[in-house]
């Protein structure tokens, strides 16, 4: 349970500690972020492959395959639905600064609500992962999900603070979607060890979430303009690294 507490405030501190690299380095260059984000994306989908959907297919039963499907297509649809609800990150992030200033309130509660929403689901998936008992598929899906959180830590900052919002309040807002994630991560820890029996499930719609993540917001993201060889290279090179040390780590 220990190690469960510390990886989920690791989980929400990584976005913490990006924050506070966004407020050192606010001139990281458009082609940097997206070599970090593709780099933290790779990490993530071999994290959700190796640590979440295969785990899923081992303990399954008779019917493994079937909820592995399914758990993935519920993960994806869940995160497809709260996005036609929610505004995607990276269209908050290219919002017109200059429009907004007369509302910064507004694009405040904006930020918060979208990034709340889309870490929630990433914090479970670290808690599902921990609450299969294989720590070590738990701390890989947890590495995983820090690594992205620290840019996109980072890539909240300047929109925030151009948008007239204070440092102390920006710095606040960051804390609270670290500490949402934090509080995923216990709900998918505890839920998966009251009801043992939904743990195929959950592990497979965690993955799907993740596949979602990646495949809906970092690889567009990433591919956006310019630069495709570099940040196929880092997405490569972040899932090798987690297959890696899930080999040397299983």
């Amino acid at each position: 349970m220990l190690i469960v507490a510390l990886t989920a405030l690791g989980v929400g501190g990584a976005t913490v500690i990006g924050a506070l690299l966004g407020f050192l380095f606010k001139n990281v260059s458009h082609n940097f972020s997206k070599i970090l984000l593709a780099f933290a994306g790779g990490i993530m989908l071999s994290a959700a492959v190796f640590g979440l959907i295969l785990p899923s297919l081992e303990s399954g039963g008779n019917l493994n395959l079937f909820i592995t499907v399914l758990g993935i297509f519920a993960g994806a649809l869940c995160l497809n639905f709260i996005d036609k609800f929610t505004p995607h990150l990276h269209k908050i992030i290219g919002a017109d600064i200059e429009e907004h200033k007369s509302s910064s309130l507004n694009k405040v509660l904006l930020f918060v609500i979208a990034i709340a929403i889309h870490n929630l689901p990433e914090g479970i998936a670290a808690g599902v992962g921990f609450g299969s008992e294989n720590e070590t598929h738990g701390i890989l899906i947890a590495i995983g999900i820090a690594l992205q959180n620290i840019p996109e830590g980072m890539v909240i900052i300047a929109p925030l603070i151009n948008s007239g919002v204070s440092k102390k309040k920006t710095f606040l807002i960051a804390s609270i979607t670290g500490l949402i994630e934090v509080v995923g991560t216990f709900l998918g820890y505890f839920a998966v060890k009251i009801a043992t029996v939904i743990l195929p499930f959950a592990l497979a719609f965690a993955g799907g979430t993740m596949l979602y993540v990646v495949s809906d917001e970092m690889i567009p993201e990433t591919h956006a303009d310019g630069n495709k060889r570099g940040v196929t290279y880092s997405l490569l090179i972040g899932f090798c690294l987690m297959l890696i040390l899930d080999v040397l780590l299983g």
